[in-house]
């Protein structure tokens, strides 16, 4: 029998995927399966008794409001303390330029709505996060591609990608890069931004992670090298469009994200989002506000730091223990993730059942390029595991790969 839904829906259906790690969830959420797939947050780090408090004192003082449709532009105590984190880091924006969406996610697909039309070229790193792509492939566009090294995306290489495609804008996580975990150095920073003005080209700052740094200098956002950029400019009108979110710092299912951006672009984000859902959570953004405006969260950041340290050097120790010869990995200075690449012979979607059957789980590399890409990468996430558990995880997908190696 014919569906007789296939021929009713959109355009726009036929270019959606499922995110290969949304499907993975569904097999290795169980409490037998060492899970270095997701980008989950240490849940046993989540601030439980702060929440606990917050909610009694916003229930007991402000019930009604809490509990009440709001602004689409989001709660303007929260919009307000993220304007002055901004500022105190250089960036200078106003209520105007900030919007809360639904995790930074949301943010991505109204990025995708405003501006990508069906056949634009959009500029991303080789491989980049596999969320953003999801978000603006029902847009139908096509993505050019430059290369990422340890060094972060590499710029030398983008003017000429520019002059022959045009890209509707430029995607780049400088921080702890999702997938790879590198950061973008600051020489390439400061030519990103030259490149942007020189052809007034936008940039989309993707930073989820940038306060998590366990080792070296922050270095300062492009959102901040574009206002500087712009010599005593006092006003957020420049070339950056930059997101970022509270999932990992305080708990991904609050779902408050924010971008900043000029105000002409808010305004259309605010037309977005009054299309898709009217506004985020009431409730939500008073939480999530409760909780960054106490003195406690420093030291909130400074304790997950240093878990995320510590699992992050179990890892790489347990890959110099176990993994084959040839076996190569980059080194995180922060974030959630790391990459890892296989000798050669080694096809990471191919051995992944067998790694489900191991009861390990990890994602493949080839999801995170938008065009093929080599098939002997993972990402592998170490935040969410303890040390003991990423050693026996790791000792399995090596003994994996050794076999996949030996044709067994």
């Amino acid at each position: 029998m014919t569906n007789p839904w296939e021929e009713k829906f959109s355009k726009r259906t036929a270019w959606m995927k499922s995110s290969f790690i949304r499907e993975l969830l569904k097999v290795t959420n169980q409490p037998d399966v060492i899970s270095f797939g997701g980008g989950f947050p240490a849940g046993e780090l989540f601030p439980v008794e702060r929440v606990k408090e917050a909610c009694e004192k916003i229930l007991t003082e402000n019930p009604q409001k809490a509990l009440q449709y709001s602004t689409t532009e989001g709660y303007d105590p929260l919009r307000q303390y993220l304007v002055d984190d901004y500022r105190s880091r250089g960036v200078n924006i106003g209520l105007q330029n900030i919007q809360i969406t639904g995790g930074s996610q949301q943010a991505l697909d109204f990025i995708g709505r405003i501006f990508v039309n069906e056949g634009d070229k959009l500029l991303v790193e080789s491989p980049t996060y596999l969320g953003a792509l999801q978000a603006w492939n029902a847009y139908g566009p096509e993505y050019v591609t430059v290369e990422t090294d340890d060094d972060g995306m590499q710029v030398d290489k983008i003017e000429a990608i520019i002059k022959e495609h045009d890209p509707r804008f430029i995607y780049v996580l400088p921080n702890f890069h999702n997938p790879m975990g590198v950061s973008m150095s600051i020489e390439r920073r400061k030519q990103l931004v030259e490149i942007s003005h020189k052809y007034n080209l936008p940039i989309v700052e993707d930073d989820p992670y940038g306060k998590l740094i366990f080792e070296g200098e922050m270095l300062p956002s492009i959102a901040k090298l574009d206002c500087q950029f712009r010599k005593g400019v006092d006003n957020f009108e420049g070339n950056v469009i930059h997101t970022s979110t509270f999932s990992k710092i305080l708990a991904p299912g609050l779902r408050i994200g924010w971008a900043i951006g000029p105000e002409e672009v808010i305004k259309k984000m605010v037309q977005a989002k009054q299309g898709a859902d009217l506004q985020c959570s009431t409730f939500d953004q008073y939480i999530a506000y409760e909780l960054v405006a106490g003195d406690w969260l420093p030291d909130h950041i400074e304790l997950i730091k240093r878990v995320y340290k510590e699992r992050r050097d179990a890892m790489l120790q347990a890959f110099e223990d176990f993994m084959p010869e040839g076996t190569t990995w980059t080194t995180p200075a922060g974030g959630l993730f790391l990459w890892l690449r296989l000798p050669e012979g080694c096809d990471s979607l191919e051995l992944f059942p067998k790694a489900v059957e191991q009861r390990v789980a990890y994602v493949p590399g080839v999801p995170f390029y938008p065009i093929d890409g080599p098939r002997n990468t993972m990402r592998l996430n170490f935040s969410a595991s303890d040390p003991e558990k990423i050693r026996e995880g790791v000792r399995r997908i090596s003994v994996m790969a050794k076999n996949a190696l030996a044709g067994k």
